[in-house]
């Protein structure tokens, strides 16, 4: 058999959901081996089609999407409602979401591993490739990141394209120098702040309770997608009186910082995800 490869073919940016940790933002590299006979060119697979086909599926199927594990028992529905489900976490808190269906990913497992979005993926980019590719193996995997880096899912109802949807999310590192010098306490201290967050806006604030002396927050907005909304408790929100773009991100982070320390020099490097981001000065 022959083997052709690709790493690094594309990045995927989701969420998914987690007994423990809520809801997380994720980022994983995907690279693919393909396997089989040599067709009239004497290829696998041409390279150029690689990114066409396979790229594209991976990027249609996972990217910005919320991925939802059926096989968890902490799962339920509203039954006048089937587009809303209830994920109810190991500390008897909830999280409730509702968005069209092309904003979720049902996986058939019990807890979102890379193996188990893979072996979703295989099977779909099988049923594409030519007869002579007999194997599809998909990597997923996280950037190595040397210094802090943090969870954190968003929704910008504003975004024409799928960043628009309410629970999609990144694996971030930041950068953070004071003065002219990298300042990698104040790194850490950001990253444990927004260690599996959602960043919230308060314009698509539509309800705040208390149930079972826990706070919870709703957020709720149309965009051109649908309908979103999504209810979590409060101590799992960081709130933003703006949109979450990376681009405001970046310069909340550098105001908070130089509100911090007013004499300082303050440069923030918010990164969305792998490659990609913004920077802030004051």
């Amino acid at each position: 058999m022959n083997h052709l490869f690709v790493d690094n073919l594309t990045v995927i940016d989701f969420a998914y959901l987690d007994p423990t940790r809520g809801l997380v933002g994720e980022s994983w590299i995907a690279d693919v081996v393909l396997g089989g006979e040599l067709d009239d060119q004497g290829m696998v697979f041409d390279f150029s089609n690689v990114k066409r086909t396979i790229k594209r599926i991976i990027d249609e199927r996972v990217d910005h999407r919320l991925v939802i594990p059926r096989g968890y028992e902490g799962l339920s529905w509203h039954q006048d409602t089937p587009d809303t489900f209830i994920w109810t976490l190991a500390d008897g808190t909830h999280i409730v979401h509702r968005s069209p269906d092309e904003a979720v990913v049902w996986l058939s497992a019990e807890r979102v591993i890379p193996s188990a979005v893979a072996a979703l993926l295989e099977r779909e980019l099988m049923a594409v490739l030519p007869a002579n590719v007999t194997s599809v193996t998909l990597n997923l995997r996280e950037e190595v990141i040397e210094g802090a880096y943090y969870h954190y899912v968003h929704g910008l109802k504003k975004h024409l394209g799928n960043c628009q949807r309410i629970a999609h999310g990144h694996r971030s590192p930041i950068r953070i120098d004071r003065n002219g010098k990298r300042d990698e306490e104040l790194e850490r201290t950001w990253a444990a702040r927004w260690e599996d967050i959602y960043v919230g806006t308060e314009e698509d604030v539509v309800r705040r309770h208390v149930e079972n002396d826990v706070a919870y927050i709703t957020f709720e907005y149309e965009a051109n997608q649908g309908e979103f909304t999504l209810t979590l408790p409060e101590a799992r929100v960081y709130m933003m009186n703006t949109d979450t773009t990376v681009e405001f991100i970046a310069a909340h982070i550098a105001d908070q910082l130089k509100a911090e320390f007013p004499s300082d020099t303050i440069l923030v490097k918010a990164y969305e995800g792998v490659g990609k981001g913004a920077m802030a000065s004051r």
